[in-house]
């Protein structure tokens, strides 16, 4: 087949009750529109005879061995024919009869088009209390607080794009989370997207669907933290220095006295801790994103690259043995008061509001010197 615009391509795992009334649909719906399209069916291993029934409908069939719902539709990708691609399960819940919304945005130029079951309508029975209500709302709400994204419906598995573009985004995502990786990437990269309501209703089949409610929703949840580290790393970091540091400033003077409360040294002690923990997270942050943009997880970012270029191997050795020589002189400090006192017993209040900072500042001294390297390492690659 020459010239196929459109690809309708639906990824399979034991569909025998409805592949044939979905397959029927995307082929009259190519009819009705003059569309020169293709069915193509990303099979994952089906013993039911899917495969057959297809191929007797004049579909497609791509076998793809690497068990998913991503690595099915990965594979579909790379076989379809068309410009276009509109994939969506072949259980019958999409009318794949109906999908003028989706080739008219790919027409006119969008790269991802979007279904939103949530303002097309979600039929009685289509999905479950807790998928409609919390899972799909939540993951959503993540989705587009992460990312900056406008997309209502993360996990609609009815939506169109341009194959060129799918190459572009280097999916690699192999289960469900495949959907989340999409529109992530396709926003990372400035893509055109475009949201169209979509009818979600009751699947045909008499099995229990392949998704599972908590497992991979807690996929999708790791994948959008791991996407954006900022989130998961950064801004917990800098809350955490800086609650730790403000505290701890009024606290190695004096105790501090709220009503009955009195924080002394030990809450010194955890303030200090989260100083630490919070710099820790950062670099965090800035080693997860440095790794992720030199392996092509997640597109470059100019404005980082340009603050990043400031920072050097040279300049975190000069700053981490400053931060290191500060702790070493408390540290001596703390040492002859006591040699003062002749070795003898301490006011354990007082010492420790020098003992504490001077630890404080050896540690992050250290973890200064080395991670300036294990940063200049990771920029190699530059």
């Amino acid at each position: 087949m020459e010239n196929v615009e459109l690809t309708v391509l639906m990824p399979c795992l034991n569909e025998i009750e409805t592949i044939e009334t979905c397959i029927k649909k995307a082929q009259h719906f190519f009819y009705k529109n003059s569309i020169n399209g293709e069915v193509l069916i990303a099979d994952n291993g089906s013993t039911d005879g899917s495969q057959q029934v297809a191929l007797s409908l004049g579909a497609n069939v791509v076998h793809v061995s690497e068990k998913g719902y991503g690595s099915a539709l990965l594979g579909g990708i790379k076989a379809a024919k068309g410009k276009y691609i509109i994939m969506g399960d072949a259980d019958d819940s999409y009318d794949f009869s109906s999908l003028e919304y989706f080739i008219e945005k790919l027409r006119d130029g969008c790269d991802l088009v979007m279904g939103n079951r949530f303002k097309g309508g979600v039929k009685p029975g289509a999905m479950p209390f807790l998928h409609k209500y919390l899972g799909n709302p939540v993951l959503s709400f993540l989705g587009r607080l992460f990312f900056k994204s406008d997309i209502g419906d993360f996990h609609c598995g009815l939506r169109g794009f341009t194959k060129e573009a799918a190459l572009l985004m280097d999916l690699r995502c192999k289960g469900m989370e495949f959907a989340s990786e999409m529109v992530v990437k396709a926003t990372l990269l400035n893509f055109k997207i475009a949201e169209v309501p979509t009818v979600l209703s009751p699947d045909g089949r008499s099995r229990p669907p392949h998704l599972r409610t908590w497992r991979d929703g807690w996929r999708h949840l790791r994948f959008l933290l791991m996407y954006a580290p900022d989130w998961l790393f950064l801004y917990p970091g800098i809350l955490l220095m800086l609650f730790g540091f403000i505290f701890s400033v009024f606290l190695i003077n004096n105790p501090i006295q709220i009503g009955q409360i009195v924080l002394d040294v030990h809450t010194l002690l955890y303030t200090s801790l989260s100083v630490v923990i919070g710099f820790q997270s950062i670099t965090f942050f800035l080693f997860t994103k440095i790794y992720a943009v030199n392996n092509g997880l997640i597109p470059s970012n100019t404005s980082l690259n340009d603050k990043l270029k400031f920072f050097n191997l040279e300049k975190g050795l000069v700053l981490g043995l400053v931060v290191l020589l500060a702790g070493i002189i408390l540290t001596i400090k703390a040492f002859l008061f006591w040699d003062a006192k002749g070795f003898g017993p301490l006011n354990t209040s007082y010492m420790l509001r020098w003992v504490i900072p001077a630890s404080v500042l050896i540690i992050l001294g250290f973890q200064m010197v080395l991670y300036s390297f294990f940063f200049s390492i990771l920029k190699l690659k530059d």
